[in-house]
């Protein structure tokens, strides 16, 4: 019984958002402390546009390789740098805002080589590192980060187990030593 109970203490601490009344209440200090941090919005998005940024706005379907994708649940922030050539590179708002080191900020600053892969080279890579982009695994419905401009703005965005995330494209792309959008290096506030 005593394994259980720790166990659901745990696990609501890694569930419940740093800042929810219910573990605030349950908690006292303890959850604000272990829960993951929550990047401020306002903050993240503020910072976005001082470092040359738009903020956009994406949300998550399933299934927009067909006609009507199903719209998931979770808008979230993504912050767009577009160069001049018009390459672009996305980073979740919480990436890019952390402080502390997170698995996509590290993955971007590795470098690391692509190894062998098959079909969509920047999903594989994205794969290697130990994040995915695959909504609902391999198949051909697809999916991904729908922005403003509907089907035609899907994001094939890397997310990693800390629920860190890059655009993919944009990670494979800097393996190789080519910068779309920005070299997130000069904008991450992690170093």
């Amino acid at each position: 019984m005593k394994r259980f109970l720790f166990a659901a203490i745990a696990c609501a601490l890694f569930v419940l958002p740093a800042g929810d009344a219910f573990a605030g209440s349950v908690f006292g200090n303890v959850a604000p402390a272990l829960a993951p941090a929550i990047s401020d919005e306002t903050a993240a998005s503020a910072y976005c546009q001082k470092t040359g940024g738009s903020v956009v706005v994406r949300v998550p379907e399933y299934g927009t390789n067909g006609g009507k994708p199903l719209v998931l649940a979770n808008p979230r922030n993504w912050c767009e740098y577009t160069a001049h050539d018009g390459s672009k590179i996305d980073v979740l708002g919480a990436t890019l805002y952390a402080t502390k080191p997170s698995l996509a900020a590290l993955a971007y600053y590795a470098e690391v080589q692509p190894g062998q892969c098959n079909g969509n080279p920047a999903s594989c890579y994205c794969s290697l590192l130990g994040g995915t982009d695959l909504f609902g695994g391999i198949n051909a419905a697809g999916g991904g980060w729908v922005g403003p401009g509907g089907l035609n703005d899907v994001l094939d965005a890397c997310i990693f187990p800390d629920e860190s995330s890059i655009d993919s494209f944009g990670l494979f792309y800097h393996s190789q030593d080519i910068i779309r959008g920005k070299d997130l290096a000069k904008v991450l506030r992690y170093h």
